[in-house]
C-alpha cells in the first residue's frame, strides 16, 4: 500500500488542485499546467530533496495564484430522496448514487462546468458515459430548457459536465446518477463516516473550479466479520490495571460490525481474574474493553475464539516489578479532511478503541487533498476539537498535529504536545524551507518528525541537520516501508542512494527511531493490515501524559516498529537507547551491548550495527523471549550503537541508536553504568 500518491503523483496532483485546464468536454484533460518558469525558479534553490518534485510544487503555486470567480464553487447538491438513493453502503458493494445539483445565485455561464469526483484514493468507481453495462456508468439529464450537456470522463475518478447552448441560470437543475447501469458504482473499500461524492464547479468557464464543500456524503459500512483484534499493555505491574482491547473486524480492517456472539477468552499462561466468556451485542458494534487486574509475575497472551471460527491473539504482555512502561502511538495519519479516510472523530476512536493505542496524533497535509487544510480553518478546528475531546491523560493521550507537505525538502509532521498550534504551511514563503519551519516553532512544546526519509513519494533533504531540541527523532518505518537501511526488511520503495538514516548517522546526526503508520486508510495502529508493513512508536515512559511523552521523545527514549508489539530492550555498558554518552580517548572497556525482546511472532534473528554496518546476527531459534549480550571492542567517541529484531513473519522493531561522543578533556575518566 503506497501511500498518498495513488494511483501516481502527477495524477494525484491532477485530481486534488482545483485548477483544471480542461479544453473541450470531448477531450482528455492535459491535467494542471507548470510553467517552465515556474519549476525554473525552484530550480535555483540552493538546497533540494534529491528527489524534488518541482512540477507539482509549480502546479500547486499556480493554483494559488489562479483568480476564482464567485460562482466558482458556487451551488448545492444532495442526494436524491425521490429515488430512495443509499445512506450508507457496505464497502466494496456496488450501489446507485442519484445527485441532484443546483446552480447557485449567479449560475454558470455557456461553457462552465461542473464535475463530479469520488473520493480518488480507495478504489471508487471512476465515473464513465461510454459503457451503460459496465461499473460507474453515470446519466446526467437537465430539464433546463435549451441547456446541452457534454459529458465526458477527464481522467481516472473524474467527470466533467460542460454547460453549452446557454447559461445555466440561477436555480436551476443537474441530475447525476452515479452508477445508473446494472453494474452501479463500487464504492470505497474502507469503511467511514460520511464520505463525500465530491462536485465542483467552473462557474465562469475559464478553466479554474472549486469544489462545493458540503457535498452529497454517504455512510460507508464494514463487510462480514473476518477477524478478532486483541489488544494488551506490554508492561504492565503486578496486580495494577489493565485494559484488554478486543475488536472484530473485516477483511480489511474495518471496525463496526455488528457481531452478536459469545467470544471464549483463555491465556497462556492462566490468568486468574481473566473471565473465560464475553457477550458481544449487537449495539457494541463489535467492540470491548475489559479492565482487568494484572496477573502475578511472567509473559502473557490472550485467545479468543468467536462465531463462525472467528480466532485472534494478543501481544506478549510482560508483568513484571521492573522495567520502564512502553507507550504504543500511530503519531502520523490522514483521515478523508485531506487524503484518506475516516473523520477525525473516527480516526481517533479506532486508534483508541479498536487498536488500543495510547497516544494517537491525525497529521493531515497542510496543502494536499480536496480541501487544503492551510486554507480551511474550519477543518483545523474540527481536528482541534476531537484531538481535546479524546484527549485523557493516564488512559489516552492524544497530540494535535498536521503534515508539513514539502516537495522541494521532504515531508513531516508537526506534533503540538500542548493542544495548541498553527497550520505553518510549507507553501508558505514564511515556513517553505526546514529552518523556517523550526524558526517558527522555536520555544514551543513541539517536535517536527522526517519521515519516509529514503525516498518514498518524496526523500528528506539532509542537508538541513535535524534541530536538536525540535527534531530528536526520525520515523524509519511506515506503509511506505524502512528508510532505516538498504538491508532492512521491505526497505522503501523509490530509494535514494545515501539518503538512509543509517547514513545521516554516519554523517554525525544523532536521532532516534520511531515507526508510524503514515496509513490512509482510517486504522491508525493497524496500518500493517493493509499492506506488507506499518508502522508504530514504541515510547519509554511511565507516565501516559503529554509533558511525559515529549520528555521521552527529546530523550530519543523511543524505539520504531513496524506494527508488532514488540518488547525492544537495550543497552551499551548500561547506557540505554538514546544515550549520549561521553569517552575518552581511550574509548570504553568493557562495553557489554545487553539486549532483551520478546516477540509477537518466532524470531528470526537479532542484527546489531555499529557505525554503518552490521556487526553481529544471532539467529533467533524461532524463540519469542530472547536475550543477548555480548561484549563490544574498542568503542570511540564519534560511533554508535543500535540493534534490530526480525521476526518469522516479517515482523520487527528497531532501537534508538546509542551514541558515543568525546568527553571534555577536564571530565572525570569515564565509567560504566550498570546493566
Amino acid at each position: 500500500m503506497r501511500v498518498p500518491c495513488s494511483p501516481s503523483l502527477v495524477l494525484a496532483v491532477a485530481l486534488t488542485l482545483a485548477t483544471a485546464c480542461t479544453g473541450p468536454a470531448s477531450e482528455p484533460s492535459p491535467g494542471p499546467l507548470s510553467t517552465p518558469a515556474g519549476v525554473a525558479r525552484l530550480e535555483e534553490h540552493d538546497s533540494l530533496s534529491p528527489s524534488a518534485q518541482l512540477a507539482t510544487v509549480a502546479a500547486l503555486e499556480e493554483d494559488l495564484a489562479a483568480p476564482r470567480h464567485p460562482s466558482d464553487g458556487a451551488g448545492r447538491a444532495w442526494l436524491d430522496p425521490a429515488e430512495d438513493g443509499p445512506v450508507a453502503v457496505v464497502a466494496r458493494s456496488p450501489a446507485r448514487f442519484p445527485v441532484i445539483f443546483e446552480t447557485g445565485p449567479l449560475g454558470i455561464r455557456e461553457g462552465g462546468a461542473v464535475f463530479l469526483m469520488p473520493s480518488p484514493f480507495w478504489g471508487w468507481s471512476t465515473p464513465q458515459t461510454e459503457l451503460p453495462e459496465a461499473v460507474g456508468y453515470t446519466a446526467v439529464t437537465t430539464d433546463a430548457a435549451g441547456v446541452r450537456l457534454e459529458v465526458a470522463t477527464l481522467d481516472a475518478y473524474l467527470l466533467a459536465i460542460r454547460i453549452q447552448g446557454r447559461d445555466l441560470a440561477p436555480g436551476e437543475r443537474l441530475r447525476i446518477v452515479y452508477g445508473a447501469g446494472p453494474a452501479g458504482a463500487v464504492c470505497d473499500r474502507y469503511a467511514e463516516r460520511a464520505t463525500t461524492l465530491w462536485l465542483a464547479v467552473d462557474g465562469d468557464g475559464d478553466g479554474v473550479r472549486a469544489v462545493l464543500a458540503d457535498s452529497p456524503r454517504v455512510d460507508v459500512l464494514p463487510g462480514p466479520a473476518a477477524s478478532l483484534w486483541l489488544t494488551l499493555p506490554t508492561v504492565a505491574r503486578p496486580g495494577g490495571p489493565v485494559r484488554l482491547t478486543l475488536a472484530v473486524l473485516d477483511a480489511a480492517g474495518n471496525a463496526g460490525v455488528r457481531l452478536a456472539g459469545s467470544l471464549s477468552l483463555e491465556a497462556e499462561p492462566p490468568w486468574p481474574g481473566l473471565p473465560g466468556r464475553l457477550i458481544l451485542a449487537p449495539e457494541a458494534e463489535g467492540m470491548a474493553a475489559l479492565e482487568l487486574a494484572a496477573p502475578p509475575q511472567g509473559t502473557f497472551r490472550v485467545r479468543a475464539h468467536g462465531p463462525d471460527n472467528l480466532s485472534g491473539a494478543s501481544n506478549p504482555m510482560v508483568v513484571s516489578e521492573h522495567g520502564p512502561r512502553v507507550l504504543w502511538g500511530d503519531l502520523h495519519g490522514h483521515s478523508a479532511i485531506s487524503d484518506g479516510t475516516a473523520t477525525p472523530e473516527g480516526y481517533l476512536r479506532y486508534a483508541r478503541d479498536v487498536a488500543g493505542l495510547d497516544i494517537a496524533a491525525i497529521t493531515d497535509h497542510d496543502h494536499w487533498g480536496i480541501r487544503f487544510l492551510d486554507q480551511s480553518p474550519d477543518l483545523w478546528q474540527e481536528i482541534r476539537e476531537q484531538t481535546e475531546a479524546f484527549h485523557e491523560p493516564g488512559r489516552f493521550v492524544t497530540l494535535l498535529g498536521y503534515e508539513w507537505t514539502s516537495w522541494l525538502h521532504g515531508h513531516r509532521h508537526v506534533l503540538y504536545f500542548d493542544g495548541e498550534g498553527a497550520v505553518l504551511s510549507s507553501l508558505d514563503p514564511r515556513y517553505d524551507t526546514p529552518p523556517e519551519l523550526w524558526a517558527a516553532l522555536r520555544g514551543r512544546a513541539a517536535l517536527t518528525v522526517a519521515h519516509h526519509s529514503a525516498g518514498g513519494p518524496v526523500a528528506t533533504n539532509w542537508a538541513f541537520s535535524p534541530d536538536p531540541e525540535l527534531e530528536p527523532v526520525t520515523e524509519i518505518v511506515s506503509v511506505h516501508g524502512s528508510s532505516e537501511a538498504p538491508d532492512a526488511p521491505a526497505a522503501i520503495y523509490n530509494p535514494v542512494t545515501g539518503n538512509f538514516a543509517r547514513d545521516v548517522l554516519d554523517q554525525g546526526y544523532r536521532l532516534g527511531f520511531i515507526g508510524s503508520g503514515d496509513g490512509h486508510d482510517g486504522h491508525p495502529g493497524l496500518a500493517h493490515l493493509g499492506g506488507p508493513s506499518g508502522g508504530l512508536a514504541a515510547v519509554v515512559a511511565e507516565e501516559l501524559t503529554r509533558p511525559a511523552v515529549l520528555e521521552a521523545m527529546r530523550a530519543r527514549r523511543v524505539y520504531a516498529s513496524n506494527g508488532a508489539r514488540i518488547l525492544l530492550r537495550m543497552s551499551v555498558a548500561g547506557n540505554p537507547m538514546g544515550s549520549v554518552v561521553p569517552i575518552g580517548p581511550d574509548g570504553l572497556e568493557p562495553a557489554e551491548l545487553v539486549v532483551m525482546a520478546v516477540t509477537t511472532a518466532p524470531a528470526e534473528r537479532i542484527d546489531v550495527i555499529r557505525s554503518g554496518s552490521v556487526v553481529k546476527s544471532v539467529a533467533g531459534d524461532d524463540l519469542e523471549e530472547l536475550l543477548l549480550t555480548t561484549p563490544l571492542e574498542g568503542l570511540r567517541a564519534g560511533e554508535y550503537v543500535y540493534v534490530r529484531v526480525i521476526q518469522s513473519d516479517g515482523g520487527a522493531a528497531w532501537s534508538s541508536p546509542v551514541f558515543f561522543v568525546a568527553a571534555p578533556q577536564d571530565a572525570p575518566p569515564p565509567t560504566t553504568r550498570p546493566g
